[in-house]
């Protein structure tokens, strides 16, 4: 050692515990560096998994929402039975089944009603005028089947069915009469589609008097597998809705009904799906699944040592309905670019130390200053604000990674076919504007505008959904080009807007703006005008209303306008609050 070093010059002896000492210290700054890139890239993903989870549990609620009011609407609380079941009797239920069948028709097509004597009565939409009526109006025999179009149309002829249907022996049948009150029944494959349904029953009877009968609507569950396989997840997530005994309900890849070898379909369990990220998944989150219907996430390593990133919940209500929502990620489809990214940093910066000591700290730096903006970003977007841009123009592989977050993050917050702002991401935004507001920081009152377009389903319903969606696109781009800059428009729901007036003098502003729009949206719409000039003059109906003045509370405010913008609308003074 001593020959060796008596060997070196003096600039050797002072460069070489230099050169050494930087080495250190980049090895040290990039494990650092490292480490904080994944300790964002966790927090951001762990942020959008609790959304894309959050997102299938609101998609899945709104598919089923509808059920409760399709019985409500069939059998009104304190609704006689019928009792003859004469031709009075057959056409009052007629046309309570075929307005309830028209609440939600996709999916509550079909709504069907048994007695304790055996009769049945089922009527089942095609479309919005055509259906068919199903019969077993003497408790015996067979169920006759009737073609007609529209609510008071004629009947066709009679068809029988080839096989004797006893309501009285039917599993739904037996499970209204038991339940106290709504319940869904356990999910089972239907024999003519082969997918899978479950349906919503309840017992009928007035006051204490004994049940009558039995109510009930099925629900298709396919639509939640068509959502899970359009959601854009990253290469090798995998997203499903599941049963607490592992029996799937709906999956991003693969199919919750198979063929055995017999040839007959049987339900797919998770830990038997062929997929072992699905089985994976299952198992972990049945250890880390509670009561409560928050959005959570774990981490949990698979037999291959992959780490596996979840977000899960619970779906529960008060008819029985008891699902979990599972979205897995493995994280390396988050942290790939991330560790490609440092190993290169790494030998660059150790090339560059031995090279040029200075060049290597400015790359660094540069590094280090990116993988802040990711905390800074991935820290905001989990408190609901809005990030700063990130550095999406880079080529290389932190600029894929910035890329990509900006993608997500933008989908997560804008809705798909107007790109304006979604639902959730509006409503946080006003959140943040009531605390604002509460704390003082600026106690100018500010408003929020409801829209409504009027006769938006004559639209649809004469010229086509395509036609629909165009005129909702030509509504928000008038609506985003003819605000503020520092207001927000927000798609509520439907051919519903909303636009926060985020400061305004007093309630006369708020006015003059909504009655700026409501003039505005009343100018002829280009999407409608060659196809049918009288409902390009349809507008809208704006409706105002302003904090402090009107309300106090986001709720409140809400339905405020919301209620002002009925009391405006076209109609309104007759009862008419139809969009």
């Amino acid at each position: 050692m001593l020959p060796l070093l008596r060997s070196l010059s003096l600039r050797q002896l002072l460069t070489l515990p230099y050169v050494l000492v930087v080495l250190a210290v980049t090895l040290v700054i990039g494990g650092l560096s490292y480490n904080a890139g994944r300790h964002a890239v966790d927090e951001l993903s762990g942020q959008l998994l609790r959304e894309t989870t959050a997102r299938i549990a609101a998609a899945t609620k709104t598919h089923i929402a509808g059920a409760k009011g399709v019985l409500e609407a069939a059998f009104p609380a304190g609704v006689q039975p019928p009792a003859d079941w004469d031709a009075d009797d057959i056409a009052a239920l007629r046309e309570r089944f075929w307005i309830a069948t028209s609440i939600h028709r996709n999916p509550h097509n079909y709504a069907y009603y048994g007695d304790q004597q055996g009769r049945f009565f089922g009527l089942m939409r095609h479309a919005d005028d055509s259906a068919e009526l199903r019969l077993r109006p003497s408790g015996q025999g067979v169920r006759e089947l009737h073609a007609f179009n529209g609510i008071h149309g004629a009947l066709g002829p009679a068809q029988p069915e080839t096989r004797v249907f006893e309501p009285r022996e039917r599993p739904w049948y037996q499970l209204g009469l038991q339940a106290a009150s709504n319940t869904w029944s356990p999910i089972y494959i239907d024999f003519r589609s082969q997918e899978l349904v479950t349906t919503f029953v309840r017992r009928v009877s007035v006051g204490d008097a004994p049940a009558t009968g039995v109510v009930a609507t099925d629900l298709p569950l396919q639509r939640i597998s068509e959502f899970l396989q359009q959601l854009e997840l990253t290469p090798n997530a995998l997203a499903m809705v599941v049963e607490p005994d592992g029996q799937i309900i709906g999956m991003s890849a693969g199919e919750p009904v198979q063929r055995d070898a017999s040839g007959q379909y049987t339900r797919v369990h998770a830990e038997r799906a062929g997929n072992a990220l699905a089985a994976d998944a299952f198992r972990s989150v049945r250890a880390f699944i509670g009561k409560d219907s928050e959005p959570r996430t774990a981490a949990f390593r698979n037999e291959q040592g992959q780490t596996i990133q979840v977000g899960y919940t619970h779906l529960r209500d008060e008819a029985g309905l008891n699902w979990w929502v599972v979205v897995a990620v493995p994280r390396a489809d988050f942290m790939g670019d991330i560790e490609r990214s440092a190993w290169r940093s790494l030998v660059l910066s150790l090339l560059a130390a031995l090279a040029a000591i200075g060049v290597g700290w400015v790359v660094l730096r540069v590094v280090g200053r990116m993988l802040g903006q990711f905390i800074e970003s991935a820290q905001l977007v989990g408190e609901g604000r809005p990030s700063p841009p990130l550095p999406v123009s880079r080529q290389d592989e932190l600029g894929v990674l910035a890329r990509s977050l900006s993608d997500m993050q933008v989908k997560l917050q804008t809705d798909t076919l107007t790109g304006l702002l979604n639902r959730d991401t509006f409503m946080r935004g006003l959140k943040d504007r009531f605390q604002r507001h509460a704390s003082g920081s600026h106690p100018q009152p500010f408003a929020v505008l409801f829209i409504d377009i009027n006769r938006f389903k004559a639209i649809n319903d004469t010229l086509g959904h395509a036609v629909g969606d165009a005129v909702i696109r030509e509504m928000a781009e008038r609506l985003r080009t003819h605000v503020r800059m520092q207001d927000r428009v927000g798609r509520y729901a439907g051919d519903e807007f909303v636009v926060l007036l985020d400061q305004i003098r007093d309630p006369a502003d708020a006015e003059t703006v909504r009655h700026n729009l409501e003039q505005l949206l009343r100018q002829p719409l280009q999407s409608v005008l060659l196809l049918d000039p009288a409902l390009a003059a349809m507008g809208a109906t704006v409706g105002a209303g302003v904090c402090p003045t009107d309300a106090t509370e986001i709720g409140d405010l809400l339905t405020f306008a919301d209620g002002d913008m009925y009391r405006r609308k076209p109609g309104a003074a007759a009862g008419d609050s139809s969009g």
